[in-house]
């Protein structure tokens, strides 16, 4: 006799999964004083980190979005999950969590880290992996050693705060190529997100999931970048011909979507910061997982889930000098456009084998916390981005002015180091007797 299947798991075939994912983290900002301070931090015996990097601007900046957004948004997320966690329709998430969001929030605000337990203890929440220090270092020219410790040190950090190993990978603001998937898929990574770039997928819809080139390959998901963006950046825009975005509306765009799956990826900052409580914001994230319920064809998933259920719609091929990210022009160019961009990548490269030398956990990080991407988004001289990314420099010449003197600074202290390391070990080799 043939299996039948009931009418709820044929339900389930011919949904249509909504994937959101929320992506949480705060850079490390420089010191935007330190030019000025240099020889008075010098005489105080400042530690590196205070020299270099601005620990109240960061609590200044931490506790504003604690409370506009960060707070509110977790907890209605969680009431959302706890009120429908038993129906036919639970509402389902996933988050990527910054390794240096996690510091600063153990640093000023621990109980915003047992606020996510709650929320990843639910079994409708899903982390992501990726990279902990919001780096460029999966462009790096040469090996992929820096980016592979980056990112295992992420998923370290995840198994140690939420028992819990990742298993869909989101990079830097998106950034991707094959070389990337190629190392993630040999880290253990079964699926990736990346943008739904128009001219990389054609005519394909970013709303199936594909595959990395190679005998296996990893799965991808691809972000929909109008519908994420008519949250992200059109919610408030009063001359948007769609203003005002009620959730009925959204969702009537959603079943109106062909695929299988939708990905909607967004900043936490979207609700609370980037679009203000008055606008409404708070009530339409509280809302579209109600009215979501209501339709026949859409259900929330987890973005495991849906590799798992789904096989490749076909092959998405991304060579490395067609590398893309949601950033902008979707490429490279928002980080490595201008000359001073590029002076400041090629430094952090350099020194590269003197960090390696030197095998110091202390200066490996400080290093590390120079590769932050927002450092050199900040260079940007494109008016549009220079507007949108929340530089807290006058001008892209004043980040590259605190970055050069910083990283000037830095790279003398590991000259220093690498001499008294190489003096040693001259000290210590043997002298050849002669009889």
């Amino acid at each position: 006799m043939e299996n039948l299947i009931d009418s709820r798991e044929q339900d389930l075939i011919n949904s249509k999964s909504i994937c959101l994912f929320l992506i949480i983290h705060q850079p490390i900002r420089l010191n935007r004083a330190f030019p000025y301070e240099r020889v008075k931090r010098m005489a105080e015996g400042a530690s590196l980190m205070d020299r270099y990097f601005d620990d109240n601007l960061n609590r200044e900046v931490f506790n504003k979005l604690l409370k506009k957004c960060y707070n509110p948004t977790l907890n209605i997320l969680l009431e959302s999950i706890n009120s429908t966690e038993k129906s036919d329709k639970p509402f389902k998430l996933s988050l990527f969590l910054s390794g240096l969001f996690i510091e600063q929030a153990i640093r000023y605000k621990p109980e915003l880290i047992e606020l996510l337990r709650k929320l990843v203890a639910k079994n409708h929440v899903e982390i992501l992996g990726g990279n902990y220090y919001h780096s460029l270092a999966s462009i790096y020219p040469g090996d992929m050693r820096e980016f592979i410790e980056q990112v295992k040190l992420h998923r370290e950090l995840m198994k140690k705060l939420f028992g819990v190993e990742p298993n869909v990978f989101q990079n830097t603001e998106l950034i991707y190529n094959d070389s990337v998937a190629k190392v993630v898929e040999k880290i253990g990574y079964e699926g990736i997100l990346a943008e739904g770039v128009d001219d990389i997928l054609g005519s394909k819809s970013p709303n199936y999931v594909y595959s990395s080139p190679g005998d296996k390959g990893v799965k991808l998901l691809f972000r929909h970048h109008r519908l994420s963006d008519d949250i992200r950046f059109r919610f408030m825009n009063k001359t948007w011909n769609e203003f005002p975005l009620t959730v009925k509306k959204f969702c009537d765009w959603l079943v109106a979507t062909p695929g299988d799956v939708i990905s909607i990826a967004l900043e936490i900052e979207t609700f609370g910061e980037y679009n203000t409580e008055d606008s409404g914001i708070f009530e339409f994230l509280r809302n579209l997982p109600i009215e979501v319920a209501k339709r026949d064809k859409l259900e929330w998933s987890m973005p495991k889930e849906v590799i798992k259920s789904h096989q490749p719609n076909g092959t998405i091929i991304v060579p490395d000098v067609r590398t893309i990210s949601w950033v902008d022009s979707k490429d490279m160019s928002p980080w490595l456009e201008n000359p001073m961009q590029r002076i400041s990548f090629d430094r952090i490269l350099n020194l590269a084998p003197y960090i390696r030398e030197i095998n110091d956990v202390s200066i490996t990080k400080i290093w590390r916390l120079f590769q932050q991407s927002e450092h050199l988004l900040y260079m940007s001289t494109k008016k549009d981005l220079a507007n949108s990314c929340y530089s807290h420099y006058s001008s892209s010449a004043e980040a590259f002015a605190v970055f050069n003197s910083a990283f000037t600074d830095f790279e003398g202290k590991v000259a220093t180091i690498v001499q008294r390391i190489r003096k040693s070990k001259l000290q210590q080799t043997p002298t050849a007797s002669y009889g």
